[in-house]
């Protein structure tokens, strides 16, 4: 199963529609904290609307903590940035990859970067910063499911 990391996100709003997203590709989701907002699952079923009780979901109280288990669970941690080299379009998906999207308002640390197996960036426009995190999430994880099959059925639904 492929994954959705959340690193100290910022915005409720793209939280939720992550969320949906996941929920509806079967995509687990782990979010780093802290987050710029309350992440009680209160909070978040706001935010997700009823599909947060489609979404396999994991808190991680700290990046250390998130990539210890990262480590230990052997998934390769695949970084969205706009400092990225290679275009996610040219990216060989596996089974199994972590997909980690940056905060809204500052991407992610250093330490952050030297720790992704990879770096993959959605080009855009030049003179444009960058597309919202919900919509380049959902632009990569369509490519990587393209790549590495959906667990649905022949006709690409996926299992209800």
């Amino acid at each position: 199963m492929l994954r959705l990391a959340l690193y100290q996100p910022d915005i409720p709003q793209n939280t939720g529609t992550m969320l949906r997203l996941a929920a509806c590709l079967d995509v687990a989701v782990e979010i780093i904290e802290p987050a710029g907002f309350d992440v009680s699952d209160r909070h978040l079923r706001r935010s997700g609307l009823d599909y947060i009780d489609h979404v396999a979901l994991a808190r991680h109280r700290s990046w250390a903590a998130f990539e210890a288990w990262r480590r230990e669970a052997g998934h390769r941690l695949v970084l969205a940035t706009t400092a990225g080299a290679l275009p996610y379009t040219d990216f060989a998906f596996a089974p199994g990859d972590c997909l980690l999207m940056g905060r809204e308002s500052a991407g992610v640390p250093e330490a952050v970067h030297a720790a992704a197996d990879a770096r993959i960036v959605v080009p855009i426009r030049p003179g444009l910063r960058s597309l919202n995190v919900a919509v380049c999430a959902a632009m990569i994880l369509g490519e990587a499911i393209r790549q590495v099959g959906s667990r649905g059925s022949a006709d690409g639904a996926l299992p209800n």
